[in-house]
């Protein structure tokens, strides 16, 4: 009966099998023997198999594999450090020190679809900093390595200079595109030197169709040394849109309504001469639109050019016609010569401005190295950070409320910062993701001679600056660490040593490993099953056992203690009758018997609640 009851995967969601559902519940006659035949489904999509192989393809070696590493499932989990954060039990924000690679993974079943937007600054391959070198075959390992060592570069001379950089973007953003709500967005900062491979590789990831467009930030101010022959002062960062249904906030201000100095009886207006006017005004430039209007007194007024010859209208025929029909055009004498406007009503009194793609005068990375010397006291804390105003500009485009913002190269957290700002100044309640990994400072910086080993170690000290002095809504974070899973599987390592065997079928006997705590199972229990880490978690007693209640209706209640005796089949009414938990869950080794473990899966049965077994 016990091999009955589900357990909770110590693995994350499998994104595979997800979007093979989907498929299959789509195209079911696509399956057999639960394979999928492409022929088939490329057939019901009007797609024919043909012979033509020269067709346009973006291909680099180590694609294919890219496609594995995102659908591998990670066995890892997020450590919960509460002595690391700020307002632990009530903030919503959050900051994950880890390889973001698996870290999007561990979100998927969690985050799936709730991310408004993403804004990311990732390494720009430059040769140097390139420490993000995935191992399919065991990634945890792979992070323990890196967090050990000093970055290591991508130099032109490896012959894969560009392969390497694309192997470690693709996997993230096909892994980021499934967090995007269906109206969400993603900003990402880079240079010349991947920006058409970028483009590339996000439209296959978001769809050609989302591409919104791309930014051109001024990013220096002043002079510079030109590598070979003029200064480059600019970088872009490329929006993609997850679908149509993405909308952009664009700001509004009030209209004077001083320049709408005429009236009549439909309102207050403001005239437009509607001969054209600059280098285009002559009759030559345009000559279609070049005709005549019949003045109030019967008489034909031509347009004329600013030199007094024969000018153009400012518009066609057709508008003109509307104009006319609308009763649009106001005419006025001017040195016997009849001179029709344009009128324009002055019917709303909000001016809408559209943001420009060329951010000249927004902020440069000399005022993001500023804020970090004003809140540290002390300069050249971190290269080149993003500035706060720079960020600020996306936001403000693009969410508000409650939205949850994500930034998986996080580096100095300028994107925590200025979420935590932008809350103060609109009242919004913004949520911040950071993920970063604790790259080693050089022993030579001015970081890691302030006491900064790493560079999440700056990043999460920032926050709570920033977040002192801003001192207004959720200025908090809550501190999660990638590790290993708490809970205990075999370790299949092969090892000549008999006394580890030993040790290892030992640990067997225990589902959670002996170094961790109540909390890292808890949370890594909510991960796995989908619950977003800033819900309330709240320590109770049912009879003599310790529990947790996660969400402020008890969604699900966890029970990893075994009091005096084990967990009991009144301990499980109890905490029914007590809490009306959705779902309970609980170690196999905390109930006192198999025959208490028996009946506990009956009452919760009769009860309709959901029993996992940890």
């Amino acid at each position: 009966m016990v091999e009955d009851i589900a357990r909770v995967s110590g693995q994350s969601l499998d994104i595979e099998e997800v979007e093979r559902e989907k498929l299959k519940s789509v195209f079911p006659q696509c399956f057999s023997e639960g394979k999928l035949d492409i022929d088939k489904l490329l057939n019901l999509c009007g797609e024919y198999i043909d012979e033509d192989f020269e067709k346009y393809k973006f291909e680099w070696k180590g694609k294919a594999e890219c496609y594995r590493i995102a659908g591998k499932r990670s066995t890892g989990t997020l450590r919960p450090c509460p002595d690391e954060s700020v307002n632990f039990d009530t903030t919503k924000n959050m900051y994950i020190e880890g390889d973001n690679l698996e870290v999007l993974k561990l979100l998927q079943t969690s985050y799936y679809r709730k991310v408004k937007m993403i804004y990311i600054d990732p390494p720009y391959n430059t040769g140097n900093d390139f420490v993000y070198e995935d191992d399919f075959a065991d990634p945890m390992a792979k992070y323990k390595e890196i967090t050990q060592q000093t970055t290591k570069s991508n130099p032109e001379t490896m012959g894969r200079y560009h392969t390497n950089w694309l192997n470690m973007m693709y996997p993230r953003l096909r892994l980021a595109s499934n967090l995007l709500r269906d109206d969400g967005v993603i900003f990402i900062s880079i240079d010349e030197n991947e920006i058409t491979n970028l483009k590339k590789v996000c439209n296959e990831v978001f769809g050609e169709e989302n591409y919104i467009g791309s930014f051109v930030w001024r990013k220096k101010d002043g002079g510079g040394q030109a590598k070979e022959h003029f200064v480059i002062e600019h970088e872009f960062i490329v929006v993609y849109q997850k679908s149509a249904r993405f909308m952009w906030y664009n700001k509004e201000e009030e209209r004077d309504i001083s320049s709408y100095n005429k009236v009549d009886e439909r309102g207050n207006f403001k005239i437009t001469k509607l001969a054209k006017w600059g280098n285009t005004a002559r009759r030559e430039d345009r000559p279609s639109m070049y005709f005549s209007l019949t003045a109030p007194d019967g008489t034909e007024a031509f347009p004329i050019a600013p030199d007094g010859n024969d000018g153009r209208w400012r518009v066609g025929r057709d508008r003109m016609q509307e104009l006319l029909l609308n009763e649009l055009i106001h005419w006025e004498n001017k040195d016997s010569k009849w001179i029709p406007y344009e009128k324009e009503y002055f019917a709303n009194q909000v001016k809408v401005i559209k943001q420009r793609s060329i951010l000249y005068d927004v902020a440069n990375t000399g005022d993001g190295s500023n804020i970090l010397t004003g809140l540290f006291s002390r300069k050249d804390m971190f290269e080149n950070p993003k500035p706060l105003e720079l960020i600020k500009v996306f936001l403000e485009a693009t969410t508000k409320g409650n939205d949850i913002v994500l930034d998986f190269f996080s580096g100095s957290a300028t994107t925590a910062h200025a979420v935590m700002q932008l809350n103060a100044e609109d009242v919004g309640n913004r949520q911040f993701i950071m993920v970063q990994l604790p790259e080693i400072c050089d022993e030579k910086s001015e970081a890691y001679k302030a006491g900064y080993k790493n560079i999440c170690e700056i990043g999460k000290e920032r926050i709570r600056r920033a977040g002192a002095k801003i001192d207004k809504g959720d200025t908090g974070f809550k501190v999660f660490k990638l590790d290993t899973s708490n809970l205990v599987k075999w370790d299949s390592t092969p090892t000549q040593n008999t006394d580890e065997v030993y040790q290892r079928m030992s640990l067997l006997q225990e589902t959670i490993k002996p170094d961790r705590n109540d909390l890292d199972v808890v949370y890594e229990t909510m991960l796995k099953l989908g619950i977003p880490l800033d819900y309330s978690v709240t320590e109770v007693e049912v009879n003599d056992k310790k529990a947790y209640s996660i969400g402020d209706d008890c969604l699900v209640l966890i029970c990893l203690d075994y009091g005096k005796d084990g967990i009991t089949a009144d301990d499980i009414k109890a905490m029914c009758d007590d809490y009306i938990p959705a779902k309970i869950v609980a170690s196999e080794q905390a109930f006192k018997d198999d025959i208490a473990l028996s009946n506990a899966h009956y009452i919760l049965k009769d009860r309709n609640v959901e029993m996992k077994l940890l």
